[in-house]
């Protein structure tokens, strides 16, 4: 995929807001890669050859695929979305769901009425078929904190539950909660795509600006970016992380 990184000027990108408020980010209608089977629907707010992209899609009918061309994780924000993998059972996603369609699956997607989602793929990786659903009450681990010194005071409870992992392109997606926490500006560790499932977030800019991301909001944060963090009760969150390398 041969194109240019979508730069914006903020370092927290806005997919959706769960209020249905309209958000200033700017999309793009294009193809994600070769065979993208929402070509004609997708939107993308940021991607860079050979990483991730992230964006909304709005989509009704039915579409029956040989072998899904990319890895991509969906949470749908409104109507609901039937996900049918070869030799698997009918996955049914409502609002405040989400789902990861690994590289090579034979499925069937399907929406008797509009339904809109946000995305995050990666168009290059193993071929791993078959559709793996994300969990509200997952099955959370203790995961580490943010580093100690760029904490600005105590240090939080994190837990994660990783469900998918590409290695060759270091794209893992799953569920990560915490207590409230506050961190310095500093350059984002990796890209990461984000839902919020509970709790609220401030996401702080070096020129001062804040944007506040709620429940059923998605943000996707591109690594190297600086951005802050504060919250000051717990946050759950759908995620897609992606370390590349410098």
């Amino acid at each position: 995929m041969d194109m240019p990184i979508t730069r914006r000027t903020t370092a927290a990108i806005v997919l959706h807001r769960g209020d249905g408020s309209t958000v200033a980010t700017r999309f793009r209608r294009a193809a994600f890669g070769r065979n993208d089977p929402f070509a004609r629907q997708r939107d993308i707010a940021w991607e860079a050859p050979g990483q991730i992209a992230a964006g909304r899609t709005s989509f009704i009918g039915a579409l029956d695929i040989a072998r899904y061309p990319h890895t991509e994780m969906l949470v749908i924000v409104e109507g609901e979305l039937t996900l049918q993998a070869k030799g698997s059972d009918l996955l049914v996603l409502a609002a405040g769901a989400g789902a990861v369609i690994g590289a090579g699956t034979e499925l069937r997607i399907h929406a008797t009425s509009r339904v809109r989602f946000t995305w995050c793929a990666a168009e290059s990786g193993a071929k791993q078929p078959g559709v793996t659903p994300l969990r509200a009450d997952a099955n959370f681990k203790p995961s580490n904190p943010p580093p100690a010194q760029t904490l600005l005071g105590p240090a939080p409870q994190c837990r994660s539950d990783n469900v998918f992992a590409d290695e060759k392109t270091q794209y893992r997606a799953g569920t990560w909660d915490s207590t409230g926490y506050h961190r310095i500006v500093r350059p984002h560790p990796l890209n990461e795509f984000m839902h919020l499932l509970a709790g609220s977030v401030k996401f702080a800019s070096t020129d001062g600006s804040v944007i506040t991301a709620n429940s059923g909001d998605s943000i996707f944060v591109p690594q190297g970016e600086p951005i802050g963090w504060e919250s000051t009760q717990r946050v759950a969150k759908f995620y897609v992380v992606q370390t590349v390398q410098a």
